[in-house]
């Protein structure tokens, strides 16, 4: 394997250990939120980050928290470009992601987001994660994020954030 292959894995594998701020449980790789690794001319190391919201008050923090881990496991230099030129969706996560969060408690997205970028009309019947019934009601379009609505599972009572296909 050439080193610039098993640097950029590496770089991926560090990526895979940064959390999210709102669900600790998922990492920016299984968020989608990191659209590349590369090297540009000067060999510095470009990652390419997409946050989930264009406005997230937590996009600094992850870049510095990606410039601190790169810098620990000695991947200098590092520069964390903010790429906003396609909205974050939904469909970006990884499978392994969405099967963290039905772990962490919270319903993963279901279907595909519109190529709009609106979240799928909201009905009941989302899977719930604690009992995977899916006789459930929708309780409010929103919950403790614009991302997320609050249901209730009908079966086992217990109420649940499900993450909106944005």
């Amino acid at each position: 394997m050439n080193l610039i292959r098993q640097c950029t894995d590496q770089c991926w594998d560090v990526l895979a250990q940064i959390s999210d701020p709102e669900i600790p449980v998922l990492s920016v790789v299984d968020l989608g939120m990191i659209r590349g690794v590369e090297f540009n001319q000067d060999n510095e190391l470009v990652v390419r980050l997409t946050p989930t919201y264009s406005g997230c008050p937590a996009t600094d923090v992850l870049k510095a928290e990606i410039e601190q881990a790169f810098t620990q496991h000695q991947l200098t230099p590092v520069n964390v470009v903010v790429d906003l030129s396609e909205a974050w969706t939904t469909d970006w996560m990884s499978q392994n992601g969405k099967d963290k969060l039905k772990r962490y408690g919270i319903a993963p997205p279901k279907g595909e987001a519109h190529s709009c970028g609106t979240h799928v009309a909201l009905t009941d019947g989302i899977e719930c994660p604690h009992c995977h019934s899916v006789h459930t009601k929708l309780l409010s379009e929103f919950s403790s994020t614009a991302c997320k609505a609050l249901y209730q599972c009908k079966d086992c009572l217990e109420p649940f954030d499900y993450f909106k296909c944005i």
